[in-house]
C-alpha cells in the first residue's frame, strides 16, 4: 500500500480539527491554548509538505521552515508572557486574567 495525498490530507484535516477542538473545549489554561495553536500550524504545515511532495516542487517545503521559525518565535514569546503572568498572578486561568483588557 502506497501513501497518496488523500491520506496526507485526511491526516492533516484530523489534526486541524483536533486543535480546532482544542480550542473551544478548553477556554481556561493558556499552555493547553498554546499548544492547540501549535498543533493547528502543524496540520497546515503538514499538507503544505503533502502538496509539495505531490507536486515535485520545494517552495510548499520552504515555506514550512518560514513559518516554523515564526511559530518558534512566537512560543518563545508567549510563553515568557506567560511565565511573567503567573509570577504577578498565581494562576495561568484565562478567567482570571480579564483585569488585561483595556
Amino acid at each position: 500500500m502506497t501513501l497518496t495525498l488523500g491520506h496526507f490530507l485526511s491526516l492533516g484535516a484530523m489534526l486541524f480539527a483536533l486543535s480546532v477542538v482544542g480550542i473551544f473545549l478548553n477556554r481556561k489554561n493558556l499552555i493547553v491554548l498554546l499548544m492547540a495553536i501549535e498543533l493547528m500550524l502543524l496540520a497546515v504545515n503538514t499538507n503544505f509538505v503533502a502538496f509539495s511532495h505531490y507536486l515535485g516542487d520545494l517552495h510548499g517545503q520552504i515555506f514550512v521552515f518560514f513559518i516554523l521559525t515564526v511559530a518558534a518565535a512566537e512560543s518563545a514569546i508567549g510563553l515568557a508572557i506567560l511565565v511573567l503572568l503567573f509570577r504577578s498572578r498565581s494562576s495561568i486561568n484565562v478567567d482570571e486574567l480579564d483585569s488585561l483588557k483595556g
